[in-house]
């Protein structure tokens, strides 16, 4: 037993550790160590306690950043990337798929820009898990290994992808839904380098700037996107519809074949009815595809005048009061299975928006009717119905409200306007709540062809997604020549394949979150570096990961955290 012993000697004290033991039986000194005086020894105890406290930390992203990892090497992104497009150039640090899964896994988590990327990295703990130096990742690194991939290559890439994304986490492709957007750039108007930047009707309402067109099939389950295709910002939708089936057709027997089904597996896509036209359904009969579209409620008054009687419940347990009848008639040219449906919900929105589309325009009518009262307007009658009318654009409005402009001069001119109440009423009955779908799937219950469609919602919800400026974003977008365009393109639906798979497989776990919720959550499992002072050398440095809550301990377990996080 060790035992503090003080020592007198010129009438000062001096401390000394004994320790003793039992020696034959009697108690005995068997070591005896000075410590020095009394301030001797609590500067010693303060000595210790500093070298115990750190002496800075650092905190570092961790959670979200490796859970993207983990998904990117479950798929062997890095692997096929480099065995399409020849792997590590002379002179570059890494290859050339870990610049381009490092480019995916930014737009994932936090997009920036590869001028930015370096210094993003650093704030990050993936350095230690990926051996991936902040010094490699120099912007134009990333510019050589997008310039290194061939347009051909990266179609071949994205298929392979595919593959691996349907046979690793078992997707079901039986019915893929088509959609199209276009993203606002900032590329200069005298830039001839990307001519697949135009002007066109941008979706954004940026009609100042020049916009990129994207088209995406993704699938039914789970949102995940299996083929794109970017296109100029000029050309309509509608007219890239054909390409996008072409692609889809080129891809069916390897898709089916990834998915354990048989070549000859009948494939069914899914769109909205802005891809309609004669010719593209036309195209679409001979690719062998099987469908499920729509047309507008308005093409189809037939229909809309049909009583409510003549429709029946489709499936009480899935669809909520959803009521439908179904028929045949020509579409596009050609006989087609038409199914009315109704939907409740759907009717309360448009009803409820339609309120305030009217309680709009009543407000703007009422502020043009004051100041023609006033008699200072000096605006020609033709001006005044044209304004009228620009207030009226939305033709359900129009419908229901009427208007009177009297007076033979400016001056004299006086507005008063009225809402017809029957005609609100005749057009909630004929409008409300109503679609009409369209699909060469005659065998099909009308649940099933119900679902289809409503898996539409996953291609906007996608490109909702990759509208979100905070993660898997398409922008900022700072590249100015057409390959690099389509590279980025890349690089941004390979995040978003990421994303929702990631989003897919927590919900498997019993996990119901949204892309933000999910990554946001795995952004709170930080890493934490703490700096210790140095004895001679180096300072030392503890890595811990912080506290974590339940939410947080379940995603560790499905992304497996603990293969990426630091040693205990």
């Amino acid at each position: 037993m060790g035992s503090l012993y003080p020592k007198k000697i010129d009438g000062k004290t001096y401390w000394y550790l004994r320790e003793m033991a039992r020696v034959d039986g009697k108690p005995k000194m068997v070591s005896e160590r000075y410590l020095g005086t009394a301030a001797d020894v609590a500067a010693a105890v303060a000595g210790r306690d500093a070298a115990a406290m750190p002496e800075r930390t650092r905190h570092l992203a961790f959670g979200d950043v490796a859970a993207v990892w983990g998904t990117l090497r479950r798929l062997d992104v890095i692997g096929i990337v480099d065995e399409v497009a020849g792997g590590k150039a002379p002179g570059v640090p890494v290859s050339v798929g870990t610049y381009l899964a490092l480019a995916a896994l930014n737009r994932v988590v936090a997009p920036c820009s590869k001028a930015a990327f370096a210094d993003w990295w650093k704030t990050t703990a993936a350095d230690r898990f990926t051996k991936i130096a902040a010094g490699a990742l120099d912007h134009r690194r990333f510019w050589d290994a997008m310039h290194a991939v061939t347009l051909t290559q990266l179609a071949e890439i994205e298929q392979r992808i595919a593959l691996a994304v349907i046979e690793r986490f078992g997707l079901d492709i039986s019915a893929l839904a088509l959609d199209m957007t276009n993203f606002a750039t900032y590329i200069d108007s005298t830039n001839d380098k990307a001519p697949i930047a135009q002007r066109g009707k941008a979706k954004q309402k940026r009609s100042d700037l020049r916009i990129v067109g994207l088209g995406l099939v993704v699938t039914r389950d789970g949102g995940v996107p299996l083929v794109s295709h970017t296109y100029a910002g000029n050309r309509p939708d509608v007219t890239q519809f054909t390409h996008m089936i072409d692609l889809l057709v080129a891809r069916h027997a390897a898709l089916a074949q990834g998915a354990g089904a048989p070549a000859a597996t009948e494939l069914t896509v899914v769109f909205d009815a802005g891809q309609n036209s004669t010719a593209n359904f036309t195209h679409l009969a001979r690719s062998g595809l099987a469908f499920v579209g729509s047309v507008p409620p308005s093409d189809c008054p037939d229909l809309l005048a049909r009583p409510a009687r003549d429709r029946r419940i489709v499936d009480a347990d899935r669809f909520a009061g959803l009521t439908a009848f179904q028929t045949r008639r020509e579409v596009y040219g050609q006989q087609r299975r038409t199914v009315l449906t109704h939907s409740p919900t759907l009717h309360h929105a448009q009803s409820r928006g339609f309120d305030q589309t009217l309680a709009k325009a009543e407000a703007t009518l009422t502020e043009l009717a004051d100041t023609l009262a006033r008699g200072k307007t000096r605006r020609p009658r033709e001006q005044v119905i044209t304004e009228i009318n620009k207030i009226l654009t939305d033709t359900w409005a129009a419908r229901v409200v009427s208007f009177e402009l009297t007076g033979d001069t400016p001056a004299a001119h006086r507005l008063t306007w009225t809402i017809d109440t029957q005609a609100r009423k005749d057009l909630e009955e004929q409008m409300f709540g109503k679609r009409v779908l369209i699909t060469d799937r005659d065998a099909w219950p009308i649940a099933e062809v119900v679902t289809a469609y409503r898996s539409q919602s996953e291609a906007e919800f996608s490109f909702r997604q990759m509208k979100d400026p905070h993660v898997v974003s398409f922008s900022p977008m700072h590249h100015w020549t057409d390959h690099n365009i389509r590279v980025h393109a890349f690089t941004c639906v390979l995040a978003l394949q990421i994303a929702h798979l990631m989003r897919r497989h927590a919900t498997q776990h019993g996990l119901h979150l949204s892309v933000r919720e999910l990554l946001d959550t795995l952004a709170g499992i930080e890493e934490t570096v703490l700096i210790y002072p140095s004895t001679g050398g180096r300072p030392k440095a503890r890595r811990m990961l912080t506290e974590t809550t339940p939410t947080q301990n379940q995603l560790a377990e499905i992304f497996d955290l603990p293969r990426w996080a630091p040693p205990t």
